[in-house]
């Protein structure tokens, strides 16, 4: 069972907890988070790329040129596909990207992803993490305290003062537990807890 030290804001050691090794310190398979990345940046993408038809191209109702004499290829359309202006064949419409990954794959890529901020000595526990008000300077104080330069913090629940006093400061994430991810888990260097965040990931992955 991983265990690791527990500090405060002012990285003041303040104890320890132990870890569930079920969700800590589970097996790590790469292969999961590609799985499960691609499946999140494709549930992300608007899908709102789109072209026009030839029917949807305003114009073109007037023959070109006539049938026969001209020496010319016939043409009904102005809009047809070949024309410069015309409709485009076969192009983007507006759609989804998404698609289904059962739930135990998603779980189990994200107890893999906490495992490997826990090998990767890259797992920090607060006791607790408030702040008296929306102030970015004494979040970065806390930065500056571990030599943190870009952290994915997990609260237990939202937390809109934590959350706007770090919002302008670059490499920085401030999510609650029904929030954590395994693209944000994987994109920053630096995964930090609560005490009482490591509690709610646990009731949600244990």
């Amino acid at each position: 069972m991983p265990t690791v030290d527990m500090y405060n804001t002012a990285r003041e050691k303040v104890g320890s907890i132990d870890l569930d090794e079920a969700v800590f310190g589970a097996e790590v398979k790469p292969h999961l988070f590609h799985t499960v990345v691609r499946y999140q940046l494709a549930k992300r993408r608007a899908g709102t790329h789109a072209t026009k038809t030839r029917a949807q191209v305003s114009g073109g109702g007037k023959k070109p040129w006539r049938q026969k004499g001209t020496g010319r290829a016939r043409q009904g359309t102005t809009r047809a596909v070949h024309w410069r202006g015309g409709g485009v064949v076969h192009g983007p419409h507006p759609r989804s990207h998404a698609h289904k990954l059962p739930k135990k794959v998603r779980a189990a890529a994200l107890r893999c992803a906490l495992s490997k901020r826990v090998q990767d000595e890259a797992l920090t526990v607060f006791d607790a993490f408030t702040l008296s008000e929306i102030k970015t300077k004494e979040f970065a104080k806390v930065l500056k305290a571990f030599e943190f330069d870009d952290l994915l913090l997990v609260l237990p629940a939202k937390d809109d003062v934590v959350a706007r006093s770090a919002r302008n400061i670059p490499g920085v994430t401030v999510l609650p537990v029904e929030g954590l991810n395994v693209y944000d888990v994987l994109k920053h260097k630096n995964l930090a807890l609560t005490q009482d965040a490591v509690a709610g990931v646990l009731q949600r992955l244990g």
